[in-house]
């Protein structure tokens, strides 16, 4: 047997790859299949099962195009949902069989209500490993308000009772040498304190995990587990709608996305459209330089989440300005959470964009040193409030850029105000979009929190221990 975990740090998701005598199975694909397809093929096997943990918020599966491209069985748990594909609805304690191995359904409602892990058993029958999907991370367990969004007549409080008997009566009894191999890790939305550990045992979860206390009551797990909550980016019930009805092949999605677009076209286009103009190059180059009124959410921080996060319609027509040779990547990290609609990149790049003269914008910026002689009650601190609580700069005010529409109100129009993240990948975002709106009065502290406490000269809030990374 092999097995294989594929992590993919920008969405902190987890796919599984298992093989045994020439059959695989995988677990929560993502997106593009390709991947998995051609895995098999070295191994000289045949992809026999899709075990998806549930309908997924966070991103949009590859169980369709999987499916559909190697004739492998799609499986979900217990669910009486409609979907725009065929697939098979388990039984708990139903067993599939993959070679020499087996893989027992346990329904564990409470994340959503199809949730379900896989218990998995090798050669001689023994429990080696549990895939929770997001039932239990490592540190934490699945947000329980998220399948209310989708379910009218489910609340928090119930999903959240559904996730205790789930895990006192399918999880926790299981062995203390079995392993846990969630679907996420830390940075993921689905919970609120995951550890960055991706994988561990049993054992270790039951002495380590809060939720996995033995004595918690259920009034006090609902209580400990709904504590801390921020609303869900928004992206993420029409993230579900697309896992359920289905999407575009990602083949289509790159074939129309991934198209090259002259400066007069690129222009052209974003003029006759509602195209957004969305720079994915590193945060210094963009900083240095920009087509007016793009908004800069760069490649090589959380891309796929933050564009999730601030563009709210996975429909809106997208236009997008690369690094030269990145253009797949983009359009494909931005199909992982159903954003189809790219229609074309600058060809050249920004270089051609200059070499034809055409307006550029930039960013003004300051050092950290600088910020020692500015006002702090005009620092703007668009980190989470979990970061600024924990600690800030003291008399900053806090903006979260997870929630610009409602936090841009705490900005002036007028007067000059200094944008802070943690390193300068959110600083740059917020301003690109205010920008956008007509703020051109923002500037941006490169560096950041980081760089603020290593220069060390701005004074700053007493350290609080987080509660939640939400």
């Amino acid at each position: 047997m092999q097995l294989e975990q594929i992590y993919t740090g920008c969405l902190a998701e987890a796919a599984y790859y298992i093989e045994s005598k020439g059959e695989v199975a995988i677990i929560d694909p993502l997106r593009e299949v390709e991947p998995y397809i051609k895995r098999a093929e070295k191994d000289g096997a045949k992809i026999k099962y899709i075990f998806e943990t549930h309908f997924h918020a966070d991103f949009v599966s590859g169980h369709k195009d999987l499916a559909s491209k190697t004739g492998a069985k799609i499986v979900y748990g217990p669910t009486q949902m409609e979907t725009g594909f065929e697939k098979i609805v388990a039984e708990d304690g139903q067993i599939f069989k993959v070679g020499d191995v087996t893989f027992e359904v346990l329904h564990t409602p409470g994340h959503t209500m199809e949730s379900s892990c896989y218990l998995l058993r090798d050669e001689s029958g023994k429990e080696i490993g549990l895939f929770t999907g997001d039932t239990l991370f490592i540190g934490d367990v699945g947000r329980p308000d998220l399948a209310q969004k989708v379910i009218a007549d489910l609340t928090q409080d119930k999903l959240a009772a559904h996730l205790y008997d789930s895990l006192r009566n399918k999880i926790m009894p299981l062995a203390d040498d079995i392993i846990v191999y969630p679907a996420h890790g830390a940075g993921s939305a689905c919970g609120k304190k995951m550890s960055s550990e991706t994988t561990d045992t049993l054992g270790n979860q039951k002495k380590t995990n809060y939720a996995l206390n033995p004595e918690l009551s259920k009034e006090e797990f609902i209580k400990e587990v709904l504590t801390g909550l921020t609303p869900p980016p928004g992206y993420f019930p029409q993230n579900v709608l697309l896992n359920i009805q289905g999407y575009d092949s990602i083949d289509e999605v790159l074939e129309r996305g991934v198209k090259a677009m002259s400066p007069r076209v690129f222009e052209t286009v974003a003029n006759e459209t509602d195209a957004v103009i969305l720079d994915t190059r590193s945060k210094d180059e963009f900083r240095n330089g920009f087509v007016p009124n793009s908004i800069f959410i760069g490649l090589d921080g959380s891309f796929a989440s933050w564009v999730g996060t601030l563009i709210p319609d996975v429909q809106q027509k997208i236009l997008f300005v690369a690094d030269p040779g990145t253009e797949e990547e983009v359009v494909t990290r931005l199909a992982r959470v159903g954003y189809d609609q790219s229609l074309g990149y600058l060809e050249g790049g920004i270089e051609a964009w200059k070499r034809e003269g055409r307006e550029l914008d930039t960013v003004e910026t300051i050092d950290v040193s600088e910020l020692a002689s500015v006002d702090k009650e005009s620092v703007i601190d668009v980190r989470r409030a979990s970061e600024f609580n924990s600690e800030h700069v003291l008399g900053a005010v806090n903006a979260p850029l997870d929630y610009i529409n409602e936090t841009m109100a705490r900005v002036s129009k007028t007067k000059t105000q200094y944008i802070q993240c943690n390193t300068g990948y959110r600083s740059l975002t917020f301003i690109s979009i205010l920008k956008a709106r007509g703020f051109n009065n923002l500037v941006d502290v490169r560096g950041g929190m980081e760089a603020i406490k290593q220069e060390g000269k701005v004074k700053l809030s007493d350290y609080v221990c987080p509660t939640t990374e939400l």
